[in-house]
């Protein structure tokens, strides 16, 4: 055998030793152990530990509509359909202490269940506001003096509210919102039947819940136990 022959036996075999070489290295880079490895990596990756949520004690401020959709509103003091006859709030925002949001939360959960649900004339209510109101009508029977102790909306812990049903019809109260006078008391009986139950019906589920009803307003509850909390000047608008 000539040596030119040789050379060229020994370059083939040399050739088919490295591609063999290569063909093995693609089956263990796609081997099963190396795809399970991919996948292991993978989900390492997605399962790395995220920010905790922010726990929020009783008394932070929270906006309701942040934490459930099933309440209705009508911001009555964002807008001029209410007894200063002018905008006073600069958002429809409905603020009050967390504590305060839970409890509200199950009382709706428990209308939902009757066919009704929460609608909010008004929640927190800025400091500067309790002032204007008292300029326009300084009744403390009606309005709290903010030369004294001022208002339980004041501390984010007092609601305006009504019911109504689960697709927005209308419940009726006997008056409109912020009626001045007896036919809003919660002692007034001239009217039907069915105008005292809606008022019972709120009234019996608000208390349940925590709340307490003042005499005058059929539409005021204060959460219990406010007096925990100070009067704020937490921005109604962020």
């Amino acid at each position: 055998m000539s040596s030119r022959i040789l050379i060229s036996i020994l370059t083939i075999l040399f050739a088919c030793s490295s591609k063999e070489k290569s063909v093995q290295q693609d089956v263990v880079e796609d081997s099963p152990i190396a795809v399970v490895d991919s996948i292991k990596t993978s989900i390492s990756e997605e399962k790395q530990e995220k920010p905790k949520s922010q726990i929020l004690a009783d008394t932070s401020f929270v906006n309701i509509k942040d934490y459930s959709s099933d309440f209705a509103f009508d911001m009555r003091y964002a807008t001029s359909n209410n007894f200063l006859d002018t905008v006073v709030y600069d958002c429809e925002n409905c603020l009050m202490r967390y504590a305060v949001a839970r409890a509200l939360i199950k009382a709706n959960d428990s209308l939902m269940q009757r066919g009704y649900r929460i609608k909010f004339f008004d929640c927190f209510r800025p400091v500067e506001v309790q002032f204007k109101m008292w300029e326009i009508y300084p009744d403390a029977r009606y309005v709290a003096n903010p030369n004294k102790s001022g208002s339980v909306h004041n501390k984010g812990a007092a609601l305006d509210i009504t019911i109504e049903g689960l697709n927005g019809e209308p419940v009726d109260m006997g008056t409109e919102f912020d009626h001045f006078g007896e036919e809003a008391h919660h002692a007034y009986t001239g009217f039907s039947e069915q105008v005292l139950n809606n008022r019972k019906i709120l009234k019996g589920i608000m208390e349940h819940f925590g709340f307490n009803s003042i005499r005058t307003e059929w539409w005021h509850y204060n959460f219990g136990g406010n007096s925990r909390y100070s009067i704020s000047d937490q921005p109604l608008c962020e």
